[in-house]
């Protein structure tokens, strides 16, 4: 996927999701918070948490084990982690289990209803073509996601989808059809080519008194983990 990312419709793909993801985890609070895969996306560069790791530069692991206690980190970035993965419910149920109640989760996915997931599909079934996005990794539907979601207690706080422009290859094809960008979220939301969910983690019984407390003290000691690459540039 990365060498996809450096083509036109690459590009565009990934300043949208830039946009979305600074302006998500700029105002989100807490301690500790992890990025999984797709550097390319800096999904933790507009937040402000003291230790920000991200899986694949920093430290390196399976996503499916991650090397934090439970309930020990603040927000999780999945950058098209869940389509990639070999088993994303078990990446999901293992992001579940590293966030602390009330943590956000954010997920970016390319959405097969869409004339992007449309265009990739009909490649896939003329094997001889060339297709428009990625070979590896499997679409989630939006809707199938929010299931997977609720199964595991979280709460969907926000979602959008955006990039309507036709699956075109060229930056000038793709220039020329800027105008459908607002057409598209007005009139066809949900066919946008990829999708933005972000949502936070709900325990029963949980009180707000004793989630300042834990944070407190997470404070004094944070997950025995890589350092922070931010603090490595100092």
């Amino acid at each position: 996927m990365a060498a996809w990312l450096q083509t036109p419709p690459g590009r565009y793909l990934l300043a949208w999701e830039q946009g979305q993801v600074d302006a998500a985890v700029a105002d989100l609070f807490g301690f500790h918070a992890l990025q999984l895969g797709l550097p390319e996306l800096d999904g933790l560069h507009a937040n402000r948490m003291p230790h920000r790791w991200l899986v694949g530069r920093d430290l390196h692991c399976e996503f499916e084990a991650l090397p934090f206690e439970s309930a020990s980190l603040d927000l999780v970035v999945l950058p098209h982690a869940l389509e990639l993965a070999d088993d994303a419910h078990a990446l999901l149920r293992e992001v579940e289990r590293v966030l602390r109640p009330e943590g956000r989760l954010i997920v970016f996915g390319l959405n097969p209803a869409s004339l992007w997931g449309l265009r990739q599909n009909l490649g896939r079934l003329k094997r001889r073509s060339e297709p428009y996005l990625p070979r590896e990794g499997d679409f989630i539907g939006y809707w199938r996601l929010r299931d997977w979601l609720k199964l595991l207690s979280f709460e969907v706080e926000a979602a959008r989808f955006g990039v309507y422009r036709p699956p075109l290859r060229t930056e000038a094809w793709l220039a020329r059809w800027q105008w459908v960008e607002a057409v598209g979220a007005r009139w066809w939301p949900v066919l946008g080519a990829v999708y933005f969910i972000q949502a936070i983690k709900r325990v029963n019984g949980t009180r707000m008194v004793g989630l300042a407390r834990n944070q407190r003290l997470a404070a004094k000691k944070a997950p025995a983990v890589a350092l922070n690459h931010h603090q490595n540039k100092k």
